[in-house]
């Protein structure tokens, strides 16, 4: 002989499975936000150190110190380390979306001459993009 199972008890099951599914669910939305956020908020700082590194390889360029080279390649690591990496540029054809063009001079058809500014890439998002020369005929 089946068990009658009563109508309320069978409801509130079904109603604790709902919330349950509802609970795990906001915690898995919430997990997922948390790092979206961290990841933001690493891209931003990450982002600002950039006219750092800018500032650095201009003094490089001019005074040549050995603890300054060696403190430009480490900095340039750790943001590697941290999944920065440099748009290599010169060469190829202009794409606005990874570049801007500062100044159109005597080259091949809208191929990059010049970096005047690195741009950088952080987990394949584009962070800062690149201020170029592009050649005209």
């Amino acid at each position: 002989m089946k068990k009658q199972v009563d109508q309320p008890s069978e409801e509130w099951k079904n109603k604790y499975l709902r919330a349950l599914a509802d609970y795990q669910n906001l915690e898995k939305r919430t997990r997922d936000e948390i790092g979206e956020v961290r990841k933001f908020a690493s891209e931003v700082v990450l982002a600002r150190l950039l006219p750092v590194v800018d500032t650095l390889k201009k003094a490089k360029d001019h005074i040549k110190d050995p603890g300054l080279d060696l403190t430009y390649k480490e900095l340039l690591a750790v943001l590697e380390e941290q999944g920065v990496e440099k748009i290599e540029i010169v060469g190829r054809q202009f794409n606005p979306h990874e570049m801007e063009c500062i100044e159109v001079i005597e080259g091949k058809n809208d191929e990059v001459v010049e970096e005047v500014l690195p741009g950088y890439r952080f987990r394949g998002k584009i962070i800062r993009v690149a201020q170029v020369k592009v050649g005209k005929e």
